[in-house]
C-alpha cells in the first residue's frame, strides 16, 4: 500500500483498514492545515517528499507500532499544495483496547513527524514563505 497522495485523505477508509471483530478500539488523528506559525499567517502549505525513502520509513513505523502493541496501524499523508483547513495526514490504529489504539496511534504521528523524509513550505499573507524542517515541532511536543 501506497502511504502518500496527492488526492484527498481518506479517513474512513483508514479506519476500515485497521477495524476488526476482536479491535473494541479505533484511535483516529487527522492532523490539518492551520492558519498561522510562529506568529505568521498562514495562508497555504507546500508538502513535497522523498516518495521511496518516505514509503520504507511509513512501512518500518507501522511495524514498529503493531510490534510494541496488539493494533493494526495506517497512515496516509498528503502532498502538494494544501489549503487552511485541509487534512494534510490520517493515522489510524485499531487494538482490542483504547489503550493500546490511542498509544500506537500517538507513537505513529510523532515518529512521522521526526523520521519521514517530508518537507513542508508555508506560504503566509505576507507574500514571504517558509520551510519547516522535518521532525520540528513548534509546540515542543516531545515523542513518546
Amino acid at each position: 500500500m501506497t502511504h502518500l497522495t496527492s488526492e484527498p485523505v481518506d479517513a474512513d477508509r483508514l479506519l476500515r483498514e485497521v477495524a476488526a471483530p476482536d479491535r473494541g478500539g479505533l484511535a483516529l488523528f487527522v492532523g490539518t492545515v492551520r492558519d498561522h506559525q510562529e506568529g505568521k499567517r498562514v495562508l497555504r502549505l507546500e508538502y513535497t517528499a522523498y516518495p521511496e525513502m518516505a514509503e520504507a520509513e511509513f512501512e518500518r513505523i507501522l511495524r514498529e507500532a503493531e510490534g510494541r502493541w496488539p493494533v493494526r496501524a495506517a497512515v496516509m499523508h498528503r502532498l502538494g499544495v494544501l489549503e487552511v483547513g485541509e487534512a494534510s495526514v490520517v493515522v489510524a490504529a485499531g487494538g482490542a483496547h483504547r489503550d493500546e489504539a490511542f498509544a500506537a496511534c500517538r507513537y505513529v504521528i510523532e515518529e512521522l513527524k521526526r523520521r519521514v523524509p517530508i518537507w513542508k513550505r508555508e506560504h503566509y499573507a505576507t507574500g514571504e514563505t517558509g520551510w519547516v524542517e522535518p521532525g520540528a515541532d513548534p509546540a515542543g511536543v516531545e515523542a513518546p
